[in-house]
């Protein structure tokens, strides 16, 4: 542009990307579809999109900016942090955080050494090119655990660990891949070791600090419009990311932190708020993918694929059931519950955007780690992904879905001081068949309206509930919460809920 040989971005340019953009999320939205069905990550579908659209494609697109690439996987990365966060369960999560903690410190050490070794003794690659690629593979990728594990029914130790794990792991493991490619082996364990533990205490801090602060005003003001609820529950996600980053700790693990946080917090439309994070979060996957599949050169891979199955090999049925086992034994997971997270350490995006920092920094044969990396999830993820239903069936792993949880919108009513609850009863709910006196609301909240077929009226004590129904509750500020954990109660169990055990925290079970 300096030499006035390239024409600036014009009108034109903008709607030709546009339409290149609009088509390819067609072709990406549609895809899912084949995804779903094949029980493959959807991250292989849109790896493929970008391959087909490179220059060994038929869109002979030249693209080789590893730096732009990286900026904008580090940036989707937080994204589909933030998603995934926002999604997971306190009550699944709290009971695995040891466990998931362990697999995400002492897991990735003990995978990065068996891997690193086999990648330098059995294929020959330097040490500081072993370490890497050993640090690289060794996180377990966030979007593709949470696309696949979310639609298994499985026991909630086994989701709420490797969700935690895989939302923890990418922390330690982009300082150790940062560490390795800016100066090779670490002469001082020890130094790394606590660098570690120091930025993942600072970004747990914050991320905790910001997400409870977030939930705090959203809770307590009312925006004007519900549009906002979405877009300030992604800022704050975001914001918490930014802050752990600048103030030199783990921003991965800050956006995760705070999003569990704003989560399990009953925000206010957060029906609403879900759908957004959920629409990111796929942006986030197929704009990623794609950019890495038109990064990655397909002849070049050729000469990388053998060492890519070998270093797979190892990491799959050495490495990983070895940091499982070490792991989780103390803890007393059954076997089978062992098994199948020693299979579920799916590989996907992170370590494909974690293998262009050794070539941003310039490391020796970063290409080569770059196409052994890619070689390895691309296959691994096409055995694992299938197959992962299948294994949790032989292991009889699989858990009954039980009753429909209902479906319960809030909307702060600032002025009155209360809040209006928007419950939906599915197909599974055994709230049908309750009358509205039987629900035993708390005092100050009560049913006034029902929406049923189309048609609106307002219930009488004696009115049967029925699936289907759209009730409108409100509740005073004091007992907002009280009532709608009485809901779910009587959603799980029945009108007898109170007496039968059930109440409204048994999220998880």
């Amino acid at each position: 542009m300096s030499q006035g040989r390239e024409r600036p971005l014009t009108v034109h340019h903008l709607n030709q990307l546009l339409l290149v953009c609009s088509i390819v999320l067609l072709v990406a939205v549609a895809a899912v579809r084949i995804s779903s069905r094949s029980g493959l990550p959807s991250l292989l579908v849109y790896l493929g999109i970008g391959i087909a659209m490179g220059q060994d494609g038929i869109g002979d697109i030249h693209f080789d900016n590893a730096e732009l690439t990286q900026v904008i996987g580090y940036a989707a990365l937080v994204v589909i942090l933030a998603e995934g966060g926002l999604g997971t369960k306190w009550a699944e999560v709290r009971p695995a955080l040891p466990s998931a903690s362990a697999l995400a410190l002492v897991g990735v050490a003990v995978s990065v050494g068996v891997t690193a070794s086999a990648a330098h003794y059995l294929i020959g690659l330097e040490w500081r090119q072993a370490l890497i690629i050993g640090a690289v593979v060794s996180s377990t990728d966030a979007a593709a655990v949470f696309s696949v594990l979310r639609k298994i029914p499985l026991p909630s130790r086994v989701t709420g660990t490797l969700e935690a794990e895989s939302g923890f792991n990418d922390a330690p493991v982009v300082i150790l891949v940062v560490a390795f490619s800016t100066a090779g082996p670490v002469e001082h364990w020890y130094l790394l070791l606590g660098e570690i533990a120091l930025e993942l205490a600072i970004g747990a801090a914050i991320g905790l600090a910001v997400g409870w602060l977030g939930a705090w005003g959203l809770r307590h003001v009312a925006l004007p419009a519900s549009g906002l609820y979405p877009i300030a529950v992604m800022a704050i996600a975001v914001a918490a990311y930014a802050a752990g980053a600048i103030a030199h700790g783990s921003g991965f693990l800050a956006v995760y932190l705070a999003s569990m946080v704003l989560g399990n917090a009953k925000l206010p439309h957060w029906p609403a708020t879900r759908g957004f994070a959920e629409g990111l979060g796929w942006i986030a996957q197929i704009g990623m993918f794609v950019l890495l599949g038109l990064l990655v050169t397909p002849h070049e891979l050729g000469d990388n694929i053998v060492p890519a199955l070998v270093i797979g090999l190892v990491l799959t049925v050495v490495a990983r059931p070895l940091s499982v086992v070490v792991c989780l034994s103390p803890f007393r997971v059954p076997w089978q519950e062992q098994t199948l997270m020693s299979w579920a350490g799916l590989r996907g995006a992170v370590p494909i955007i974690l293998a262009t920092i050794p070539m941003v920094q310039g490391v020796e044969a970063s290409e080569k780690i770059f196409n052994i990396v890619f070689v390895l999830v691309v296959v691994y993820t096409l055995i694992q992904g299938p197959t992962l239903p299948w294994l949790a069936r032989k292991l009889r792993l699989g858990v009954d879905s039980g009753a429909a949880d209902l479906g319960i919108e809030s909307a702060p009513l600032e002025r009155l001081s209360g809040h209006l609850l928007s419950v939906a009863i599915p197909a599974g709910s055994r709230m049908h068949g309750v009358e509205v006196a039987e629900l035993r609301l708390p005092a100050g909240a009560a049913v006034t309206l029902i929406v049923r077929g189309g048609t609106s009226f307002v219930p009488l004590p004696s009115t049967v509930l029925r699936r289907g129904d759209e009730l409108l509750v409100v509740a005073t500020d004091p007992v907002r919460d009280a009532a709608e954990r009485r809901l779910r109660a009587v959603g799980r169990g029945g009108k007898l809920a109170g007496w039968l055990g059930t109440d409204g925290s048994q999220a998880g079970h």
